[in-house]
């Protein structure tokens, strides 16, 4: 029988890294899986459909609503993002780990329905290490900056609802300590006892 794998919650304002530290786990990690949200807005140049999202029509959206195919979704402005129920189950049943990289509403959702689930949230160790990092990207004005930190803020007051608590000062540090959380949990006597079930057995033979 396969493992089954474990859904990971991660949360964290924009600016905390957690999108990086994602991507170095997934490089050194081949058990885990990123959930691709399906979507109603326009793909955008440089996009792939099916790798950075699943763009798929309002009306076909709606429908996967009515039919609950969905964990998880949201109306952002005028598009609407979600997590397919299938693809996860899917994965999990496959004996991958699933990371949904979500914000705490999601994460609500999430653990209403699948209340087994392990959830992260990643903290940046200031808020001037914050200012200093959306403002490096260089890319927003000083006015959408202060709008981020604001979100920031908002998002950052539900950390206490998450089982793991990660402040990335160091990136390094940061991303073994997310290896860690991994590694412990596939360490929990439940997943050992299956994966070992046959050895198991075994050593406590007459």
């Amino acid at each position: 029988m396969t493992q089954l794998g474990t859904l990971y919650v991660i949360s964290a304002p924009s600016g905390a890294g957690k999108t990086s530290l994602v991507k170095a786990l997934l490089a050194q990690d081949k058990q885990v899986r990123v959930s691709v949200s399906h979507t109603t807005r326009a793909m955008r140049p440089g996009e792939t459909d099916g790798q950075d999202y699943n763009f798929i029509s309002m009306a076909t959206f709606d429908a996967m609503i009515d039919k609950g195919q969905f964990l998880e979704y949201a109306d952002v402005f005028t598009n609407k993002y979600g997590t397919s129920r299938l693809w996860v189950e899917k994965q999990l049943e496959q004996g991958m780990d699933v990371i949904l990289e979500i914000d705490w509403q999601g994460a609500q959702q999430i653990r209403q329905q699948m209340p087994a689930c392990t959830s992260i949230f990643i903290l940046p160790p200031s808020n001037t290490e914050l200012r200093k990092r959306l403002t490096g990207r260089g890319t927003d004005s000083e006015e959408v900056i202060n709008h981020r930190m604001s979100e920031a803020m908002s998002e950052m007051s539900h950390y206490g609802e998450y089982q793991y608590l990660l402040i990335n000062d160091d990136f390094d540090a940061t991303l073994q300590e997310l290896q860690a959380v991994f590694a412990a949990q596939r360490l929990k006597l439940a997943p050992q006892q299956q994966k070992h079930a046959t050895m198991l057995a075994e050593l406590l033979s007459a």
